[in-house]
């Protein structure tokens, strides 16, 4: 297993930083992260926040990519269909670069009806947008001249110039929550993120052996949110009210957008301090290093999972604070499951 972090830059106004310091306090995490020996960090996306939830995804993998050199860099996720393709491509490719060939390349087709809706676009042309900006990213990536008659994009005789480190282009995941979305990233031959629910992994497995294709060859990565202080109640304290601003924002638009089994069940809490008692604590890491020890030794029964993706730097969160969590599961839990 290896272990990752996520990162989405959000800085909500009850507990609002300038920018620039915040933007940098984050930066020197992942410096740190890298020194702790986590093996990746991945950036997540989401647009129009009160909170600004980072919307540029490539322009802070190439931030990261110069102040770090071998932590590897992924998105989880691009929203790929908010982006014209081959303006995608180029900007991987520079990340790519900057970097030295760090990055793994998250993708996935949105949900959040508000974002659709500011971007005027069609909701339900998501997936045919991605699977058609995947299909030209990548033959840009691999070949010279491209000429591309899409229902989304065309080209005529293009190069990608310069094209990414890696070879053919760096690793691709697809985000997926929906049994649709979860058999589509195996059909299409690609790694999986999952979020939160059930997990997905048995029908993507299933689905790549259906489809001729080895599950030993791909990747399955699992999110959870992680928090470890010296006490239970110091863990709780510290992180319980951040955390409830990111389950309120979610409730809202997931229940909306109702693409997995459970997105319309309403939060079983009212306040931040019914998450430690409530249904929700089942699925979370909080406490001290020995008490989330003994959650990693359940989820690994439970989950298929080759890349642990731990959310600690909850919005609104002192970066130090999730900065010192990180340290203590990095020195006193991530040893044994490697």
């Amino acid at each position: 297993m290896r272990f990752g972090f996520m990162e989405d830059f959000r800085n909500p106004v009850k507990w609002r930083r300038p920018f620039p310091e915040f933007y940098r306090q984050i930066l020197d995490q992942i410096v740190r992260a890298e020194e702790l020996g986590y093996d990746n960090v991945w950036l997540t996306e989401h647009h129009f926040t009160e909170d600004g939830y980072n919307p540029a995804l490539m322009a802070t993998a190439a931030a990261i990519a110069t102040r770090t050199s071998s932590i590897r860099i992924g998105t989880f996720i691009l929203l790929l269909p908010f982006i014209h393709p081959v303006r995608a491509a180029e900007d991987v490719a520079c990340a790519d670069i900057f970097s030295n060939g760090r990055i793994d390349l998250g993708i996935g087709q949105g949900y959040s009806h508000h974002e659709w809706s500011a971007f005027c676009m069609n909701r339900s042309e998501r997936g045919s947008r991605m699977r058609e900006g995947i299909k030209l990213m990548t033959r840009l990536f691999t070949e010279d001249n491209v000429t591309f008659d899409g229902k989304y994009t065309q080209v005529k005789d293009m190069t990608l110039s310069p094209k990414a480190v890696q070879d053919p282009y760096p690793p691709i995941w697809i985000g997926a929550r929906g049994p649709k979305a979860i058999k589509s990233a195996a059909e299409l031959g690609y790694h999986l993120m999952a979020t939160l629910g059930p997990d997905p992994a048995p029908l993507y497995m299933d689905t790549l052996r259906e489809h001729g294709r080895n599950p030993d060859d791909f990747k399955v990565a699992q999110l959870r949110m992680v928090y470890c202080a010296e006490t239970e109640d110091q863990a709780w304290e510290e992180c319980q009210h951040h955390l409830y601003h990111l389950f309120d924002f979610y409730a809202g638009i997931l229940s909306e957008a109702n693409d997995a089994e459970g997105d319309d069940v309403p939060l079983p809490i009212t306040c931040a301090e019914d998450i430690r008692h409530s249904p929700l604590a089942a699925e979370l890491m909080i406490g001290t290093p020995d008490q989330v020890a003994r959650k990693m030794e359940a989820f690994k029964a439970k989950y298929m999972c080759t890349d642990f993706i731990m959310d600690s730097q909850f919005p609104g969160l002192d970066p130090k604070k999730g900065t010192k969590s990180m340290e203590l599961f990095a020195k006193h839990v991530m040893p044994a499951f490697r």
